[in-house]
């Protein structure tokens, strides 16, 4: 019964998402940033973002970066060592296929209906004939291959919102004010918050992490030994990846 329930549950977030996405059929309303005096002052030499609360973020860093080293790392190195990189990829493919609602709704949000398409397709394909999402099935079709990620974040700045200041939160990492709020909106639609008992999902999301960080392990070291300002260094590219990720 409990698995019955947690299929008419997802299902009734994919139909929430669909009334969403047809208020928003005819396209991003033009809206006044109410960042925009804010972010206009950093425009300068390619996408920045204000940083008034610049102390607590190198605070924030300096805890990220410890926790990193000496608990994510080590773990991550454990799993990575115990679970062979196979079944650590379909783990990556179940949690990737799992957000698949939030992706759903930013992009009808955004406006981007066939793309929203795409999105319903590969997760049906991938929930019933990959195994729950272990394995990618729909990957076999070009047009639903590699879609680009797309959260509430990115539907703000389509919407005319502004990073905003630059936030760094504990274990969360870096982040801005639009995206921390787009993250807020984000959490109503991921299923893991919403399987009881609730410290099931955080289980869930604690393995979600560690299988991803054994995946991308050296990666943050490789940034840190080349990065002369490690903190100027994340900010700067955490603000260009996401502006790429508007683009698209």
């Amino acid at each position: 019964m409990r698995g019955q329930d947690t299929q008419r549950r997802i299902w009734r977030w994919m139909a929430v998402a669909i009334g969403l996405g047809l208020l928003a059929a005819a396209g991003p309303a033009t809206a006044q940033d109410p960042f925009e005096d804010l972010d206009s002052q950093f425009e300068t030499q390619g996408p920045r973002i204000a940083d008034p609360l610049e102390p607590w973020n190198r605070l924030m860093f300096e805890v990220n970066d410890r926790l990193y080293f000496y608990l994510l790392k080590p773990v991550a190195r454990g799993y990575k060592a115990v679970v062979p990189e196979p079944a650590r990829l379909g783990v990556r493919n179940f949690f990737t296929n799992l957000k698949a609602p939030l992706r759903f709704t930013a992009c009808l949000l955004q406006g981007k209906g066939q793309q929203a398409g795409h999105e319903l397709s590969a997760f049906v394909i991938n929930a019933t004939f990959g195994a729950l999402g272990f394995f990618t099935p729909a990957n076999r079709e070009p047009a639903l291959k590699n879609l680009p990620a797309e959260d509430l974040g990115q539907s703000l700045a389509v919407w005319g919102i502004g990073h905003g200041p630059y936030l760094v939160w504990p274990l969360l990492g870096p982040s801005s004010l639009r995206d921390s709020v787009g993250r807020a909106g984000g959490y109503f639609l991921g299923p893991l918050n919403y399987v009881e008992p609730s410290e099931t999902g955080l289980v869930a999301s604690g393995v979600d992490t560690v299988n991803t960080t054994s995946l991308h392990l050296g990666e943050y070291e490789a940034f840190k030994k080349d990065a002369v300002a490690p903190y100027e260094a994340m900010r700067d590219i955490y603000v260009q990846y996401r502006q790429h990720q508007v683009e698209q």
